[in-house]
């Protein structure tokens, strides 16, 4: 590391260098000065172990280690594929992971006291949206007549759970319970599949102390598959659907073995999903180094939706080491488009956001909103008042820590003012739900009674 002295000297010798350059050797020389005229964390853990699942929304991790973005802020960092939700998890708690992407709902259900319990740190969002909605061939040959049409004979998007709730009739009348698959019992996935349903009226089940499985009173018989695993499960006719990350929804329209049916952009519009956890131990003795990790993967969030990167995230992410699937997969989803029906291939430029609409920010209320979903279907088995969902997510979404860095990365010229969000934490209360419903977090209680299936709870609390 260079000295105060040394990096005042060069700084000095690189403006008057500016004198002579034009376009972009000025520009990066510009760069440079703001960057040495900011003050250097003093980074108290280099060398990281970092853990991911391998979907498309990691790419914030595999972008900031193959763009040099961790090694800009000092930082030697190992990105390593896990097997399941469960193994990252624990694996953090246990301190083998220094931090991982993770499922929205992980740390806030082990703040909350659903599953292991520990206290975990969301300082970052990976991602808006990116999920789908995938049935067999033979569902979506029943469904595709309750679906309705355009001018062009297909279907009209978003395609509600109403088209399916016959088909699970006629299973159910033939003695087959209807089976889906969802990636983990708090995750977006598992809410966002039960959103789906029961906004149709079709029952996703209930959790209970005993019945961990919710799956009682259900329509739908939910279990979890590790998302590598579910085209090979729907082919197997294990599960009729189910809900997942890219590329696992395209995969199963390159394998010919089912259609998505709807995505969660459709669902919840630019909704929060998969976020960056670390312990609170970990921030505690580490603060600069989190700070430091924040900045990386902010700027790697900044690369994947600025105009032409997203071709080069391709063929990053298609490396064996990362997602490892193939690039015509991975460029279904990552490049603004999305394929339902084999040849259905419909815009959706905004299918995978990692930076635009804030989407790094970890905001309360997309927190919230995930601790309203764990009391509607029963995870947190008791009423809460108002006040411990704002007590508990701010325990766990931590954005003066991503202020810190984007506060930083301000000074160093590397992003705009403007893209801080002048914010309390909360975004304003929003409709764009697949059935309308509002979503306002200030009033989490009210949202919870709102719906016709789930638990209720007293307003008086």
């Amino acid at each position: 590391m260079r000295t105060l002295i040394t990096k005042t000297l060069y700084a000095v010798a690189l403006s008057l260098l500016l004198v002579g350059c034009g376009g972009k050797e000025k520009k990066k020389a510009k760069e440079e000065v703001a960057a040495l005229a900011t003050p250097t964390l003093e980074i108290e853990k280099p060398q990281l172990t970092f853990g991911f699942i391998k979907l498309t929304d990691m790419a914030p991790l595999a972008i900031a280690k193959e763009k040099g973005f961790f090694e800009d802020e000092g930082l030697f960092v190992s990105v390593e594929a896990q097997s399941n939700w469960k193994n990252i998890l624990d694996r953090v708690i246990d301190g083998q992971l220094d931090g991982s992407h993770m499922l929205a709902g992980q740390p806030i259900a082990a703040g909350a006291g659903f599953g292991r319990q520990a206290e975990l740190v969301t300082p970052f969002s990976m991602d808006l949206n990116g999920n789908g909605i995938t049935v067999s061939n033979d569902v979506w040959s029943k469904m595709k007549p309750n679906v309705p049409k355009g001018e062009d004979g297909k279907p009209i998007h978003p395609i509600k759970a109403d088209a399916l709730k016959p088909v699970i009739t006629e299973y159910k009348n033939s003695g087959k319970a209807f089976k889906m698959g969802m990636v983990f019992p708090v995750s977006t996935h598992n809410y966002e599949i039960r959103y789906w349903l029961a906004a149709a009226g079709i029952h996703p089940g209930m959790y209970t102390a005993e019945n961990v499985q919710g799956q009682i009173d259900a329509e739908v018989l939910l279990s979890v598959t590790p998302p590598p695993q579910m085209p090979a499960t729907l082919e197997a006719g294990t599960i009729y659907g189910y809900c997942v990350g890219e590329p696992w929804n395209q995969q199963a329209v390159f394998k010919g073995i089912g259609v998505p049916v709807t995505t969660n952009y459709d669902i919840w519009k630019n909704n929060p999903e998969k976020v960056f956890v670390m312990t609170k131990k970990f921030i505690e003795e580490n603060p600069n180094t989190a700070v430091a990790v924040t900045k990386a993967l902010i700027r790697a969030g900044k690369w994947l939706d600025e105009p032409g990167n997203r071709k080069e995230a391709v063929k990053i992410l298609s490396m064996p080491q990362y997602v490892g699937a193939d690039e015509v997969v991975l460029a279904n989803s990552m490049t603004g488009t999305f394929e339902f029906e084999k040849g259905d291939k419909r815009e959706m430029p905004d299918f995978n956001v990692f930076y635009k609409y804030h989407a790094t920010y970890p905001f309360y209320s997309d927190g919230i909103w995930f601790l309203t979903q764990m009391r509607r279907w029963g995870q947190i088995p008791e009423s809460k008042p108002a006040t411990w969902y704002e007590e508990t997510i701010k325990d766990i979404y931590r954005p003066d820590i991503w202020k810190k860095a984007a506060d930083i990365l301000v000074s160093e010229g590397k992003i705009p003012a403007s893209d801080i969000p002048n914010t309390d934490g909360y975004k304003p209360a929003t409709t764009d739900f697949i059935d309308g419903n509002s979503y306002d977090a200030k009033d989490p209680i009210g949202y919870i009674n709102s719906f016709t299936i789930g638990n209720k709870d007293d307003n008086s609390i």
